[in-house]
């Protein structure tokens, strides 16, 4: 991923930004062309600190056939994102861009144990699940026996070491405080909920902008 210095995270808030979200799409070379499948994933760590991303996919998933175990695979995983029109900014002489947050965590991939996977499913569910609370979180232990082990049957466990971490929040970092919050109010004020999820992104990023603004509108107001 091409991050220039002022996009990039550290590799700790890359992997907060990739756990947090859940979701992403998995990406494999079969030698002749790209596989991906979008799918949903928990971080978790192994004794030496390595960050692994367990997930599983449908047993005829052709993902499963690359599974070795040695070959690097990639999952991007996307946030917000939004456009932004150069006749938001106070300084003239802008372009168009696109504000967005990406993280990219890549590594080998290998099988699950029957047991690791019956772990991986309840851990799965119950990290969505309690997203929806104070919903009475759903339990793999409300399936009849029998329907549980049909449907596992019918999937593969899989977990990828991540060896590389790399992340891009483009943010405007680089823009003025005054270009900075022009671009902010802008995206704030649009209907889609992206656009605003990174205008208060960018005011968590730099709260002096917006306090500065706020004192300077006060020292004008009649």
């Amino acid at each position: 991923m091409y991050t220039p210095p002022f996009f990039k995270p550290d590799r700790t808030a890359s992997l907060k930004f990739a756990g947090e979200r859940g979701f992403g799409t998995m990406c494999a070379f079969d030698g002749h062309k790209p596989v991906a499948s979008p799918l949903p994933f928990y971080l978790t760590y192994a004794a030496d600190g390595t960050p692994q991303a367990a997930f599983h996919v449908a047993r005829h998933n052709p993902l499963v056939k690359l599974a070795d175990g040695t070959t690097s695979w990639l999952l991007a995983i996307n946030g917000p994102d939004a456009y932004v029109s150069p006749d938001w900014y106070v300084s003239p002489d802008q372009v168009p861009t696109w504000l967005y947050q990406a993280v990219h965590l890549s590594g080998p991939v290998a099988m699950m144990s029957d047991a690791e996977l019956a772990v991986q499913i309840d851990t799965l569910s119950d990290i969505f699940e309690n997203w929806l609370l104070p919903k009475k979180p759903w339990m793999s232990g409300k399936m009849t026996a029998g329907r549980l082990e049909a449907m596992k049957k019918g999937i593969v466990g899989l977990v990828m070491t991540v060896e590389e971490v790399e992340g891009s929040f483009k943010l405007n970092q680089h823009k003025s405080d005054a270009d900075y919050v022009a671009i902010a109010n802008a995206l704030g004020a649009q209907v889609d909920a992206d656009a605003r999820q990174l205008a208060q992104l960018m005011q968590d990023a730099r709260p002096e902008a917006f306090a500065n603004e706020t004192d300077m509108l006060e020292r004008t107001a009649p």
